[in-house]
């Protein structure tokens, strides 16, 4: 079964950052096809390495802020962040097999 995965807002993506687990954040839209497409694939790959990393998910019109701060250009992006620190960035739909690599390897 996947885990839900986290709706960061400001504060919450601030705390999740600075936090000891790495953090996959997918910025995303509901009106986005490949966002949807992803989602799934997201939620399996938080149950796959729970406790190793949290994904979570930062919806791009209700925070543009933050998707600004980090230049989001195009969705879905997803940065994984260490310590605080973008390590990984990732742009547009990746396949499960693909992405579950890119993370393991920066872990």
């Amino acid at each position: 079964m996947s885990q839900e995965l986290a709706h960061f807002d400001d504060d919450s993506f601030k705390t999740a950052i600075a936090g000891p687990l790495p953090v996959l954040v997918d910025f995303w839209a509901p009106w986005c096809g490949p966002c949807k497409a992803i989602a799934p694939i997201l939620a399996e790959l938080a149950t796959e390495l729970a406790g190793k990393i949290q994904i979570g998910k930062v919806n791009v019109d209700d925070h543009s802020e933050l998707s600004i701060q980090y230049n989001v250009r195009a969705i879905p992006t997803m940065l994984l962040f260490k310590n605080g620190v973008i390590v990984e960035t990732l742009v547009g739909i990746q396949s499960k097999d693909s992405l579950k690599a890119k993370l393991i390897a920066k872990l």
